[in-house]
């Protein structure tokens, strides 16, 4: 069975990531969610999704710092992250990619565009 975990620190925009994915469900993806860096982190090495959303700006952890973290693990760099944040400047999308996000989005996003991407990677 596929997995996401959407992280994000802000209850509002974790429930619309679902809500944007939820028919996956449907399809046999299960979704996890976490709302800070370090237990997203203890949940791509426990968990073994296939695919992070992940915000930047949280708390205990920043999503850079997960990414890089999560990618340098051994037997966990082949999970795809995608950073979802507010973060849009180059320098900002520089950093994501450096630190091993596979995809970088910015807020505010599109659901029917967050569904297509999960789509997309997950071959479904």
């Amino acid at each position: 069975m596929a997995k996401i975990l959407i992280v994000d620190d802000d209850p509002c925009i974790r429930r619309l990531l679902e809500q944007s994915l939820e028919e996956l469900v449907d399809e046999g993806v299960e979704l996890v969610t976490a709302d800070n860096g370090e237990t997203a982190l203890g949940m791509i090495i426990s968990e073994n999704p296939d695919v992070v959303f992940l915000d930047v700006m949280m708390p205990k952890m920043n999503g850079f710092d997960v990414c890089s973290a999560a990618k340098s693990r051994q037997g966990s760099n082949d999970v795809f992250i995608v950073m979802l944040t507010v973060k849009g400047q180059k320098v900002d999308r520089q950093r994501g990619i450096d630190v091993g996000a596979d995809i970088y989005m910015t807020k505010p996003f599109n659901p029917d565009e967050i569904l297509r991407v999960a789509r997309n990677i997950l071959g479904i």
